[in-house]
């Protein structure tokens, strides 16, 4: 590495935005124009064997760029924030070394920003964790957002599922502090560079609808049906990734492909939502027409000039 690479080292590039929105395919030729190579930010993209269900992308389609942390966990393995955030970060300095450009590309909102952003993440502890679990079976959810409430009210008000309030109080019991104080800020780790694809809503729903059927295609139930052998139930995150929840369904007698399918859809499109709602709150975010002839061109451009 020169004495130049040390000092100045590539940017971290991050491609953002909704499911179906192509960013994929932009990670690819940005690292094919600029010199990079891609690091999956797609949570459900960790796992082998879900590739029709998460439109994970083909060695073809990666074009020869090196593409990180794809295929690193079993579907029965919970995927974990802080651990992706050391990963992503050793694979940064690494591609950074080789003079190249590291280009993080996927839409779940919080490994982004676990990887880009100033972000603290605390410890757990088992036991606590488990006896918490326990008063949630108990005592109901409300409870425990009571309690919750007393020692961290910004927290109780913003969060709705179980799991994560167990985690917000087991946070506050060894640490002391409410865990809404360790929330991000909008501090890059690093110089860092943010690109959003935008796609017009009624755009979107169709590409959503025709992808789902385009999985049923290519054969999402038999991808379900071989996962479920290895474990894809008890997978705590696995489980729960869109299309494959409501696949086992199917598997198990409880609903037809055709609906199914239409539950997918509506799922999807509602993560999509979701996903926007996280995204456009970051000023920091350059975003960019997912459909323009020009996109590439572009997005170099407004790397380049930063």
């Amino acid at each position: 590495m020169t004495t130049a690479q040390t000092a100045h080292p590539r940017p971290v590039i991050a491609v953002v935005g909704p499911t179906g929105s192509g960013k994929s395919d932009l990670g690819v030729s940005l690292a094919l124009k600029l010199g990079g190579e891609v690091i999956n930010a797609d949570a459900m993209q960790f796992y082998r064997g879900m590739d029709i269900g998460t439109a994970k992308i083909s060695g073809e389609e990666r074009r020869g760029v090196p593409h990180h942390l794809l295929d690193i966990m079993e579907v029965t393995e919970e995927a974990s924030v802080s651990a992706f955030q050391a990963s992503a970060r050793a694979l940064i300095t690494e591609i950074q070394d080789r003079g190249r450009y590291p280009i993080l590309v996927g839409g779940s909102g919080l490994y982004v920003r676990a990887a880009l952003d100033v972000l603290e993440f605390p410890g757990t502890d088992p036991v606590v964790r488990a006896g918490l679990e326990r008063e949630l079976e108990e005592l109901g959810l409300e409870a425990l957002r009571a309690r919750l409430r007393e020692v961290d009210p910004v927290s109780a008000d913003r969060l709705g599922d179980g799991r994560r309030v167990v985690r917000a109080l087991e946070v506050q019991q060894l640490t002391g502090r409410p865990f809404s104080s360790f929330m991000p800020s909008r501090e890059y780790f690093q110089p860092a560079i943010q690109l959003g694809l935008s796609v017009e809503r009624p755009v979107l729903h169709r590409r959503l609808a025709v992808r789902v059927d385009r999985m049923v295609e290519q054969g999402l139930l038999e991808e379900v049906q071989a996962l479920a052998a290895r474990g894809l139930r008890e997978g705590r995150t696995a489980g729960r990734a869109l299309g494959y929840s409501q696949f086992l369904r199917v598997l198990d007698g409880e609903s037809g492909v055709a609906e199914a399918v239409e539950q997918t859809v509506v799922a999807t499109r509602q993560f999509a939502r979701r996903q926007l709602t996280w995204f456009r709150a970051d000023p920091r975010i350059t975003w960019l027409d997912w459909d323009d002839p020009e996109l590439t061109a572009k997005a170099a451009a407004a790397i380049l000039e930063q």
